[in-house]
Parts: structure tokens; sequence; C-alpha cells
């Protein structure tokens, strides 16, 4: 790994030489702090942070959380010490320059023909604003999604005012095109929101076949891939790639969300979106006469409905991507990794008496839960198994995430489970380290082995 103790004090000390070009000056002493007390009050931090999970082992494994890369870290810190804000050039000409460079190549990795973009704060706000242009291209008219979508679409969909129109899934987790059909044919839809990596199984919804449909009927296409998206780098078909299908048709659709600060190494703070047609800027124009007139060029701020933005998100992000590009020799190898890992771990379930596959990873979410012949037998072994994992020695802990299944969907799946419940917990998975993927026998053999007990 990069040595931060070796590279933070370069940071510091090229932006404290900047900095002293513009004279010196004595911090205003309502805001000096003693080191004694700073001494105490680091310490307590230092402890409290402990009381968290260990994102960055290889046998977490649960929710979608690692920490960021450590040349992501440096680059954030390093562009921290000046706290420039990507709203305005004037706010941070050099991060504003960063961040159109690492939009312009996430549209190059999805193949945008052309895009509008910017980075957000998360995921959530990329997508709101995305509906929000939906909404606006297409007014009066409703936004449908997926059943299993991440609750955001529902959500936004009240926020911005619009019928949200759930889908049903079909048996493997991914939008039904027949549903769709149906949906469509009312002519209430204005826009389909189709996902790229479910957040419960990491599903693709079928996008060719979404793009078609919903031309033919007049509607919007927008892809939710803030999971999913830099599996765009692998999707070859090949025995550890993912499909090609669903990928190369995000250079038809019109907008699309992908997360770095998830497969794109990144902290927390750094979302994207993207639109294939520019035109829809003019949906953003709006009046701040005292922020936008340092210069003619286009400023983040007008096409974005956050106003203050990280101008150390996209800093952090430039020089990840300097550094490890946006290829499948470069970010596409850890790819790859991660879904080797969670391929081998579906073998090894589909080989066990004691953990039963829910069903195949289509990246590298491993869904799965304790054999048992009852729906609530199922569940009680479920919760039984996340806690007994965690509570394992430290060098032994696995840590993992359950995931609420109705009987309806265990049926679908092929699954013998006798429906004594409305629902219940499986396992959940999320192999999304690299360095996991060798780890992955060990801890399978571990969860079976509480899974007997």
């Amino acid at each position: 790994m990069t040595d931060l103790r070796a590279w933070l004090p370069r940071g510091v000390e090229a932006i404290s030489e900047w900095m002293a070009q513009f004279g010196s000056f004595e911090q205003h002493p309502s805001l000096r702090v003693d080191d004694v007390t700073l001494d105490i009050a680091f310490g307590q931090l230092t402890d409290r942070l402990q009381d968290n999970y260990p994102f960055g082992s290889p046998r977490y494994v649960g929710q979608m959380l690692k920490p960021p890369h450590d040349v992501a870290v440096l680059g954030y810190l390093t562009a921290m010490l000046i706290n420039p804000n990507n709203h305005a050039l004037d706010g941070g000409p050099a991060t504003a320059a960063m961040e159109k460079e690492v939009v312009a190549r996430l549209a190059e990795m999805f193949a945008l023909p052309q895009h509008l973009g910017h980075l957000t704060s998360s995921g959530t706000t990329a997508n709101l604003e995305a509906l929000w242009v939906a909404r606006e291209s297409h007014p009066g008219k409703s936004i449908a999604f997926s059943a299993d979508a991440h609750y955001t679409h529902a959500r936004m969909c009240q926020v911005i005012g619009v019928e949200g129109v759930p889908i049903r899934a079909d048996a493997r987790g991914r939008m039904d095109i027949e549903a769709l059909e149906q949906a469509l044919a009312t002519g209430r839809i204005g826009t389909v929101v189709a996902t790229l990596g479910t957040t419960g199984l990491g599903a693709l919804d079928p996008l060719p076949e979404i793009v078609d449909l919903a031309r033919a009927h007049g509607a919007r296409v927008h892809v939710d891939t803030a999971y999913g998206g830099f599996f765009a780098l692998i999707a070859d078909d090949s025995p550890d790639g993912v499909a090609r299908a669903p990928f190369a048709a995000i250079s038809g659709v019109d907008s699309v969300v992908v997360d770095p600060h998830k497969h794109g190494l990144q902290p927390y703070g750094c979302g994207a979106v993207l639109f294939s047609d520019p035109g829809v800027g003019r949906f953003y124009v709006h009046d701040s006469p005292y922020t936008y007139f340092s210069s003619d060029e286009l400023h983040l701020g007008e096409i974005s409905l956050e106003c203050s933005r990280a101008g150390a998100a996209a800093a952090a992000l430039w020089l990840t991507l300097e550094v490890i590009p946006l290829t499948d020799a470069g970010l596409g190898q850890a790819l790859r990794a991660n879904r080797r890992g969670a391929l081998a771990w579906h073998r090894l379930l589909d080989e066990s008496d004691a953990l039963t596959a829910y069903q195949a990873p289509e990246l590298d979410i491993v869904t799965y839960f304790p054999t048992r012949p009852t729906l609530s037998e199922v569940d009680a072994a479920s919760a039984r198994l996340f806690v007994d994992a965690a509570a394992l020695p430290p060098d032994k802990q696995v840590h993992l995430a359950t995931y609420s299944v109705r009987p309806a969907a265990l049926a679908a799946r092929g699954h013998e489970v006798v429906a004594d419940a409305d629902a219940g917990r499986i396992m959940r998975s999320t192999v999304m380290k690299p360095e996991s993927a060798d780890a992955i026998p060990e801890i399978h053999a571990r969860l079976e082995e509480l899974a007997r007990t």
C-alpha cells in the first residue's frame, strides 16, 4: 500500500510553500488551541473511532463499505488544506478543472458520445438531479423503476412531486420486461429507471430491452449504476468479467449515475451524474450575480442543484485515476478480483450442505442462507450467523449483512423452504475488496462451521 506517513508531509509542505508567497500571518487568538487540550481531545477521538467495524479487513464482507485508497486520501487531504469549493470557478479553479476531466473520463467509460455532468455529494443526490431533469423533460409524466431498485427512487419521486411506479422484478431480481411493457402501454410513464447493480442482489436490469421499449413509447431512460457502474470496465462476457450487453447499452440512455465512493476507491462525498444531452443544462438556469463572475467559462454550479461541493473530492478522484486509470488493466483488475471471489464463493455454496446459495451473483454480491426446512428457521439461523461470525476473536471475525426475502422470492428461485412466515432474513455479502478474494475459502469454511451449530 501507499505509505501515507511518507506522502502526507509532502502534501502539507507543498501547500504551505504555495501559501507562503501570499505573505505570512498570525492566526487569530480566538482560534488557537493549546497542545495539551488537543492531545486529550485527539486521544478521545482515536479511542471513539475504534467503535467501528473493520471495513478494510478482507473478512469484512457485509455492507457496501471500505476505506478509500491511500492515493485518494492523499489527494483529498492535500486539496483540503486549501478547501476549494467547486460550485464556482473562483471558489476552486484548479479542482473545477479536475472535476471536468474526471467526469469526461467517466463519460468515456460509459461510451457516451457527448455529455453534461458533474460530481455530487452522493448517489442519492445524483439520482435526485436525474429524476428532477426527467420531470422537467416530461412534465406530468410518471417515473417507473424496478420493485428491487434502491428505495431512493420512490423517495425522490415524493420529493419532486412525481408519481413513482414500481415494476415487479423477475426471478433473478431484475426488472420484468413484460410488466414494464404493460406500464408503458398506459401512456403514463415519462421515464424508466434501470438499475445495473441493485444494492440488494447486485442484479442487472435488462437495459437493452428497456431502452427499446422506452423509445417505442416515447419515454426517457435513466440508469442508476451507483454500485455497479465501474464494472463497465470488465463487461466483456469473460469468465472473470460481467455481462457485456447491459453496460454497452448505457451509451444510448439519457442519464446515468455512478458512485466513485463505492468501487471507484474514493472517500464518501463523491457521486456523479451524467446526461447524454448537454441541452438539459437549460433546466438549471438561475441567477447568482455574486458567484459566476470570474470568467465566461461554464461554472459547475450552473449545472448542479447542489451549491457548495468539496473540490477536494475532485482532487482525490483525479489523483486516483492518474495512477489507477479507468481501464481493464487499471481499475478493472481490482474488479476482476472481486468478481473471481464472488464466483468462487458461489461454487463453494453450491457444494455445501450447511449453506445454500440464494442465486448466482451477477457482480460481486453473494447471497445465501443456512440450510433449514422452514423460513422462520432460516431467519433465526441467519440472525445467529450474523452475530456469531462477528463475535469470533478479532483475527478470525467475519462481518456479514442480511437481506429480507419473501416466500415467493425463494420459490421463484427453486428453493423448497416451507413458507411459515411472511418474510425472513438471509445472508448478503459484498466481495468489493480485491483482498477478500483470497480469503473466501477461509470465510466460507468458518461460516459453514457456524451454520451447522
